[in-house]
């Protein structure tokens, strides 16, 4: 059928190899419409470039803009450094290039950068430009954006967060203060090196009030601080540098502008990195409140599925800890559907129901609300949950939950229900997933229950590494893996080698949930670093901070 496209908003346009319409005589169906049995060869719609300011480092400086045109992205081109969980935020099917530059070191040369973006987008996509900061601040944005005026290219230019504001503030040092200046000015330490001299007048630069930020002026820094030293800037001036602002692998080293240089040698401190010059260094001491957070410099791989991973990294990040969000496992609907549908049908037969997850809630009532449109459907069911978090979800549906253990494992279960009423000669409805029977049928019947187990979806393994953080876990290593379930555990394990990764130098530890998900991890010849003493995620991320603080 004839659809709206995308570039070309409120006009119709048929794609390549569709049918054509053609005019019927009044009273015939579909609005007077037929199709053609043959098709057109139509012309494709025009593409679009978005050169898109990626921010900093921390996804969360990502503009709102930026966000919507990466989620509709056909293609998308990303610098050294952009954060690669931004690009997640593009489609799954989105084709990923990698267009970085690091000093010499050019992934794809601008020339042949700048044809890509044209070529792309007269195939007809629209194409993402992801740079680190603002696109036209030291990002050569314009010369791309130039190139593609030329080229008859439509374009947008989403502006971005610049480090030379945002890491200052991680960093704890303000770009201006009232008790030190009012003025500052940023150059960069990296100019073209096809010219036959520095544009900088250094001397001026000496004298100019306030702060002064230098982009790109690592390798340079000895010799910009003897320019400027000898161009009359006192040698005592505050200095500071700031590797990897705003992400949780911000590391800063303050000295002054004659020892700075020496001072991140020793420190280990190194490009890329910003560098800033004046008295508002001094409040750093009073304001480094992003490098205080209690779990800020260690690396943690969150292995929950795709959209439960974003939550609990988020609780992560937001204590500091750098996150390789690597989802192992994915739901799926299980492979036999007659099982559940038959369940759902004889609902009123069973006195209980029974949840040992929250994806057990989400994809049983996906099935049911298929078959029944009103939750009163469920009739006068007790219902058992195993911890609070499948608690919430029945929570979610209005459902009261009867019956829940005080410690958050399928054994307990049983118990938790016989505290409200005798389980002999009852019908217990367990809802679980494909792959693992549950010890909770076996107990239940043991105390005189009648049970039915049925699946309500499958775990399969997850490999997609949209993200980069499986490359990043690879070729970087982790101070922490933690775990919520047992089939994480299997899933890590087949696509990692979880007892190979656990041997290497600097190995991760490893922190499990709770008893299910730690017989998991035995069953490899391992044991927990640590365990949650509460069995949710609150108390994973507890443990995780007790930990750290050791």
């Amino acid at each position: 059928m004839a659809r709206e496209t995308r570039a070309q908003p409120g006009r119709w346009q048929l794609s390549e190899g569709e049918m054509a319409p053609k005019v019927l005589g009044s009273g015939s169906c579909l609005g007077g419409l037929e199709f053609s049995s043959y098709p057109l060869p139509l012309m494709k719609s025009k593409g679009m470039v978005y050169l898109v300011g990626a921010g900093p480092g921390d996804e969360g400086l990502l503009t709102r803009r930026g966000a919507e045109v990466l989620a509709r992205a056909d293609v998308v081109v990303y610098d050294a450094l952009v954060e690669p969980s931004c690009l997640a935020l593009a489609p799954a099917t989105a084709e990923r290039i990698y267009g970085g530059k690091r000093a010499a070191a050019h992934a794809i040369p601008q020339d042949d950068l700048n044809q890509l973006l044209v070529e792309k987008a007269k195939a007809g996509q629209t194409v993402v430009r992801l740079k680190g900061g603002d696109p036209y601040l030291f990002g050569r944005g314009g010369e791309e954006a130039n190139e593609l005026a030329e080229a008859g290219v439509p374009f947008e230019v989403v502006p971005g967060v610049s480090s030379v504001t945002a890491a200052l503030n991680y960093a704890g040092i303000p770009l201006t203060h009232r008790d030190h200046c009012s003025a500052f000015t940023v150059i960069t330490g990296h100019e073209d090196p096809t010219k036959p001299e520095t544009c900088l007048d250094y001397g001026a630069l000496a004298k100019m009030p306030g702060t002064l930020v230098i982009l790109m002026g690592v390798e340079r820094l000895r010799e910009i601080s003897s320019l400027l030293i000898a161009a009359g800037k006192d040698p005592k001036t505050p200095a500071a540098m700031v590797q990897w602002g705003t992400t949780a692998r911000q590391r800063s080293v303050d000295a002054t502008l004659a020892t700075l240089a020496e001072a991140a040698e020793k420190a280990g401190v190194s490009s890329p990195a910003i560098i800033v010059v004046g008295a508002v260094v001094s409040e750093r001491k009073r304001l480094n409140w992003f490098e205080q957070r209690p779990l800020h410099g260690r690396r943690v791989v969150v292995t929950r599925t795709r959209s439960q991973a974003s939550e609990l990294g988020r609780r992560l990040r937001e204590l500091g800890a750098d996150v390789l969000e690597i989802p192992t496992l994915r739901i799926e609907p299980p492979k036999a559907l007659q099982p559940i549908i038959e369940c759902i049908v004889g609902i009123n037969e069973y006195n209980w129901l029974v949840f040992t997850s929250p994806h057990g809630v989400s994809t049983f009532f996906d099935t049911f609300f298929k078959a029944y449109p009103d939750i009163r459907s469920v009739g006068n069911l007790r219902i058992a949950a195993v911890g609070p978090a499948t608690s919430a979800k029945l929570t979610e549906l209005h459902l009261q939950v009867d019956a829940m253990p005080e410690q958050f494992v399928a054994a307990k279960v049983a118990d938790a229900i016989a505290k409200v009423e005798s389980i002999e000669n009852l019908r217990f409805l367990v809802i679980r997933p494909e792959e693992t029977p549950s010890e909770l049928a076996r107990l239940i019947e043991e105390r005189g229950g009648i049970v039915d187990e049925v699946a309500s979806y499958r775990t399969v393994p997850e490999t997609a590494d949209l993200n980069g953080a499986a490359a990043r876990f690879r070729e970087e290593g982790a101070d922490w893996i933690t775990f919520a379930s047992g089939s994480a555990v299997q899933y890590f394990h087949e696509r990692f080698d979880l007892p190979g990764a656990l041997r290497k130098a600097g190995a991760p530890r490893t922190l499990s949930i709770g008893p299910e998900t730690s017989k998991a991890l035995d069953a490899l010849g391992l044991k927990p670093t640590a365990e949650a003493r509460v069995h949710t995620i609150d108390g994973l991320v507890e443990t995780l901070v007790r930990q750290a603080a050791r």
